[in-house]
């Protein structure tokens, strides 16, 4: 272990370390390495608790702790929808769009046409920047206030829009 973190940093190194930077360690071969990602993931999945339908959502800290664990390894960016009753808890979650590095297309019509289906009162968005730095670009900022617009136009409650970096996260409801 003490050889793993000299190489990797710390325990987050490790875990984005690919099987073969781990097999280059002295004594650890392919079924270590494996077991070591597997590890690290069962740590994960106990360490956060995932939201799920059924679950009620008080702020945008419960959005961080429930996603945060499924965000820590996507390359790529996703938009999540969630969509929630009057009492806030979630009723469905759909992934809108999965981007790039660091874009993700998002169309009002696409969102709500799914929050329409599923007759929710509330909605609330969620997104990762895979860079780990949650600040608001200027297209997430122009993205939140077209669907602002859009759901006070539908008359659908806009809870929050959080953006979910690696050990932080960004909500658009907190900041006003």
């Amino acid at each position: 272990s003490r050889m793993l973190l000299q190489e990797f940093g710390d325990l987050q190194g490790i875990d984005d370390a690919s099987l073969i930077e781990l097999q280059k360690i002295h004594g650890i071969g392919r079924n270590k390495a494996i077991e070591l990602k597997a590890a690290m993931e069962l740590g994960r999945r106990v360490a956060f608790r995932p939201i799920r339908p059924g679950d009620p959502v008080r702020s945008s800290a419960d959005v961080f702790q429930g996603y945060r664990a499924r965000f820590s390894q996507v390359k790529q960016e996703e938009f999540i929808l969630l969509m929630l009753d009057n009492k806030n808890v979630i009723i469905r979650e759909e992934v809108i769009s999965r981007g790039s590095l660091n874009a993700s297309i998002v169309h009002p019509r696409e969102v709500f046409k799914a929050a329409i289906r599923a007759s929710a009162a509330a909605v609330l968005f969620l997104h990762n920047h895979p860079s780990g730095d949650p600040a608001p670009s200027l297209d997430d900022r122009n993205v939140t206030q077209r669907l602002r617009e859009a759901a006070e136009l539908l008359q659908i409650r806009m809870l929050d829009h959080v953006i979910m970096g690696r050990n932080s996260y960004f909500s658009f409801a907190d900041d006003q």
